[in-house]
C-alpha cells in the first residue's frame, strides 16, 4: 500500500488546505476542472496532461493502468488529498488499480448512458466514445442496466482527440470528421448524444451546430465535481477560505501545452514539465 505524507483530518487543518489531484490523457479533463472550479471555488486543483502520450483511447488498457498509477503516485506527492480521473478512458482502465493501491479518495467519470436514457423521446440514443471505451466492460455493464429498453448506437471517433490536443475545435477537417460520426445517428432518430470522452466536451458548440438544438448533448464533468464535494465532505476534507489556486503538468511540450490549455480555458496559464515517470 502507498504511504502518504498528508495529516489526517482532526490532527490539524492542513489537509483540508490540501489540493485535488486531476488528471487525464491530454486536456479532455480541463472540462471537468472547469466544473470542479464552478461547484468548489474554495478547492485547489493540481492537473497533469499526459499529453506525450495522448490519446490513451487507441492504448492497450495495461499501459492506461500504469500511467494512472505513475501520475497519481506523482499527483501524491505533490501533497493531494483526493485523485480525480478526468478521463472516461483512464477510468476504465485505471481506477480500480487506484483505488487497490492508493490512501486517498479516487474520483472517476463514466459515459453518461443513464441521464442519456432518460432524457431520449425517440428511444434512440447516440454515444461517440473512445475505442478504449466502446469496447470496455464498464460501458457494457451501463448499457445492461439502463441501455435495454433503448436502442443506443455506439461510436467510436478516432482522430477528434488530436484535434482537441491541438486547441482545433473547427476546423474543416474537424468538421468534416464530425459530421460523417454523428450524421448517421441523428438519421437513425437519435435525439441524445453522450460524449463519451472528456475531450469532446470542447466540441459542444460544433456538435449544436451539426446536430440542432433539439438534440441533447450528455456530459457528466458536473456529475463528477458534485460526487467530489460529497467524498470531500464525508471525509472531512473541504476547503474553507478563499479561491483555491492551480498548478499544470504535462509530459507533452510545455509551451504547447500553455498554448493550447490558456486557450481552452479562456485565460492564461504556466504549464511545467512533468518529470519522467
Amino acid at each position: 500500500m502507498l504511504e502518504i505524507a498528508l495529516s489526517l483530518p482532526g490532527e490539524n487543518g492542513d489537509v483540508n488546505a490540501a489540493p485535488i489531484g486531476l488528471f487525464d490523457s491530454g486536456v479532455g479533463g480541463l472540462s471537468v476542472l472547469r466544473e470542479i472550479q464552478s461547484a468548489l471555488p474554495a478547492e485547489s486543483v493540481y492537473y497533469v496532461a499526459d499529453s506525450a502520450h495522448a490519446p490513451w483511447g487507441d492504448k492497450p488498457p495495461a499501459f492506461v493502468r500504469d500511467r494512472g498509477l505513475k501520475i497519481a503516485r506523482f499527483l501524491l506527492a505533490q501533497g493531494v488529498k483526493a485523485i480525480v480521473i478526468g478521463s472516461n478512458t483512464g477510468t476504465a482502465g485505471s481506477a480500480e488499480a487506484l483505488r487497490a493501491n492508493l490512501d486517498v479518495p479516487v474520483v472517476g467519470i463514466e459515459p453518461g448512458i443513464k441521464p442519456a436514457v432518460n432524457a431520449t423521446r425517440t428511444r434512440v440514443v447516440g454515444a461517440i466514445v473512445p475505442a478504449a471505451v466502446g469496447g470496455s466492460d464498464r460501458l457494457a455493464s451501463l448499457l445492461e442496466r439502463f441501455g435495454s429498453d433503448v436502442r443506443v448506437i455506439i461510436q467510436p471517433v478516432p482522430g477528434l482527440v488530436e484535434h482537441i490536443e491541438d486547441a482545433d475545435l473547427d476546423g474543416p477537417e474537424l468538421r468534416r470528421m464530425v459530421e460523417g460520426y454523428i450524421r448517421p445517428m441523428l438519421e437513425a432518430g437519435a435525439d441524445t448524444i453522450v460524449l463519451g470522452s472528456t475531450h469532446y466536451v470542447f466540441l459542444k458548440p460544433i456538435l449544436k451546430e451539426i446536430a440542432g438544438a433539439d438534440v441533447a448533448l450528455i456530459e457528466t464533468g458536473a456529475a463528477v465535481a458534485r460526487q467530489l464535494a460529497h467524498v470531500l465532505e464525508e471525509g472531512g476534507l473541504r476547503a474553507d477560505g478563499s479561491d483555491g489556486r492551480e498548478r499544470f503538468w504535462t509530459s507533452g511540450d510545455p509551451a504547447t501545452s500553455t498554448r493550447v490549455i490558456s486557450k481552452l480555458l479562456g485565460r492564461a496559464v504556466e504549464v511545467e514539465r512533468l518529470p519522467e515517470l
